[in-house]
């Protein structure tokens, strides 16, 4: 039986970074919604076909948008642009493998050597992520639509 970070690297080296593509986003939309409300631990009030609408609306137009695809399957995906990351969620039977590292090395490399981003203050696993990565909380809030807190990060490339 593999350790846990050796199978995490394993599933890590399978997983394929590519660009996403429009057919994509019936797959993409539900795994986003369930990797949302497990970390935010809410439901999202919205219908599926709104949320996929403000996808390919706001998401996609705004940033440029990668999948981390395993054995063909849609296991995460980041939506970022030069300057922030808006989206990086990752499959909830695929967390914790290397998958989101991957997905956020893609978005430092494409950035102008600065990011910041978002996350909700209850989502625990998310800021010890991305302060594991070398983000820094620079500002809390509450983010208007769903009146939760939330953390801005920053990372500055060293």
């Amino acid at each position: 039986m593999l350790s846990t970070s050796k199978a995490a690297v394993n599933v890590a080296e399978r997983v394929h970074i590519g660009e996403f593509r429009a057919y994509l986003a019936d797959e993409l939309v539900p795994m986003w919604r369930a990797s949302f409300e497990e970390a935010v631990g809410i439901t999202h009030p919205h219908p599926l076909e709104e949320q996929h609408a403000y996808f390919m609306r706001e998401v996609v137009p705004r940033n440029s948008v990668r999948v981390a695809l395993l054995h063909g399957k849609i296991v995460g995906f980041a939506a970022a642009s030069t300057e922030s990351v808006a989206q990086l969620y990752v499959h909830t039977s695929f967390q914790r493998r290397g998958i989101g590292t991957l997905l956020l090395e893609w978005a430092k490399s494409q950035s102008g050597g600065s990011l910041w981003l978002f996350t909700f203050a209850r989502n625990a696993k998310a800021c010890s992520f991305y302060e594991r990565s070398g983000f820094k909380a620079v500002a809390r809030g509450v983010e208007p639509m769903w009146q939760l807190e939330d953390v801005k990060y920053e990372w500055v490339k060293r």
